[in-house]
């Protein structure tokens, strides 16, 4: 392998989530590619927002954010909200994107398959972006799209996976899914 004097970035094909967050009057959404549920006991979530984005400036006065899972048919939306500002444009009025709010100021998007409602717990700098920490306070899912197991349910839903460079690729039902229960017996194929 040869060494570089830069880094490559490899964190893709991955999920991307989208942040919602209201403050003063206002709801903006915002495509994060760079997020994980970071405990269970206590419930929390951790999203990485540039400091110059509009979102990140919202989310520090409010104390609070969703976290939205959007299905592949929503890619569309996913991109658009990642690359537009909030301050420029009313993203959800310009798309069209149906949402609804919570009681105490958590902006759901109406197509997500599963949503978290998180009040801000910590923010850690990590360079050129903020880790922003929540605490999950609330959890929302379609049943249909997950199996008894917890696992999604391919049949009812197709996950977008985000490539890079304004990519994504449908994983459903079709993709190969192998169960690993015995590493050192796993062969590769």
């Amino acid at each position: 392998m040869n060494r570089k004097d830069h880094v490559k970035m490899h964190s893709y094909p991955g999920m991307v989530a989208v942040v919602g967050v209201f403050n003063e009057g206002k709801v903006n959404f915002m495509a994060a590619g760079w997020h994980a549920y970071l405990s269970m006991t206590p419930p929390m979530y951790g999203v990485a927002i540039g400091r110059e984005r509009h979102t990140y400036n919202m989310v520090k006065q409010s104390n609070r954010f969703t976290i939205n899972f959007l299905p592949f048919e929503e890619a569309g939306f996913i991109q658009y909200s990642g690359t537009v500002s909030g301050v420029d444009v009313d993203k959800n009025h310009t798309y069209n994107q149906s949402w609804t709010m919570e009681l105490e100021g958590f902006p759901l998007i109406e197509d997500a398959y599963l949503a978290y409602e998180c009040r801000v717990h910590q923010i850690v700098n990590t360079g050129d972006h903020e880790w922003v920490i929540g605490d999950i306070v609330g959890c929302h899912y379609k049943e249909e799209n997950f199996l008894e197991n917890g696992l999604p349910n391919f049949e009812n839903l197709n996950i977008p996976l985000y490539l890079g460079r304004s990519s994504y690729m449908r994983l459903n039902e079709e993709v190969q899914i192998s169960e690993v229960k015995d590493p050192l017996s796993f062969k590769k194929s």
